[in-house]
């Protein structure tokens, strides 16, 4: 495939997953396989891909922000324990064989999708419960920890898990999205970093595939906020049926 060829290929799979990612996640489930099937390693692949995470996720932030959709309160719970996690997470990324990590993939993309099956139960609010007792806040750090090293080593699917958590916590799925957005904007570049500083990005196919998922991620703000909780916690639904069908079958 040329050069040509691969990039639009690239650009149009990222349109598609960035608004997947800002809606629900799971968006590097297609994104991974494309950037395999084009000719990257899996360790390559995971690396390249944290560029249109980050650009994405660069463009979606700024848009929950300039709607006032962000819970500031919650980001010293959240945003430190996933930084610390994502450095642990990528570091073993970045370390691990080839094929090691293909199976680890599949292995942990089943269990994302398992996961986010579960709805936790009980009526949402519109910005979180309060976290202020030192229970609460040790037990969701610890969850943005795990998170974080989840995020850091593969990040396909960890929209699934900070829903998870976040819908426990009371959010609605809009504002769960909005939190979701800076968490991940927070730990990718560290873990691009580290990708790039070990060779493992592919800076054109990154390029590519990053301005897809950065319209992609404007798409996915604007939809949901026009469209309502409702709509979203539809879209999910779906999209992790699809994708949970598709892991099974596909591993």
């Amino acid at each position: 495939m040329d050069l040509l060829t691969s990039s639009l290929l690239l650009f149009v799979v990222g349109l598609v997953a960035g608004t997947l990612n800002v809606i629900a996640g799971g968006g590097s489930l297609l994104t991974l396989p494309v950037l395999i099937f084009l000719g990257l390693p899996p360790t390559v692949a995971n690396g390249t891909n944290r560029l249109a995470i980050l650009v994405e996720s660069m463009g979606a932030a700024w848009s929950f922000h300039r709607r006032k959709l962000i819970s500031r309160d919650w980001l010293l719970i959240t945003v430190p324990p996933a930084l610390a996690g994502a450095l642990l997470g990528t570091l073993l990324a970045v370390n691990i064989g080839e094929l090691a990590f293909q199976r680890i993939l599949a292995v942990f993309l089943v269990a994302a999708a398992a996961w986010a099956f579960w709805h936790p139960g009980g009526r949402l609010v519109s910005a979180g419960r309060d976290a202020s007792g030192p229970k609460q806040r040790f037990a969701y750090a610890a969850a943005f920890f795990l998170i974080g090293i989840f995020g850091g080593f593969i990040q396909a699917g960890v929209g699934f898990l900070i829903l998870a958590v976040t819908s426990m916590a009371g959010f609605n799925l809009i504002r769960g999205n909005a939190l979701k957005v800076i968490v991940v904007l927070a730990f990718t570049p560290l873990a691009l970093a580290l990708f790039a500083f070990t060779g493992k990005v592919d800076w054109a196919m990154g390029s590519a595939l990053a301005a897809g998922n950065f319209l992609g991620g404007l798409a996915g703000v604007h939809l949901q906020v026009i469209k309502g909780h409702t709509w979203v916690r539809g879209v999910v639904t779906v999209t992790i049926i699809l994708f949970a069908i598709r892991l099974l079958f596909s591993t």
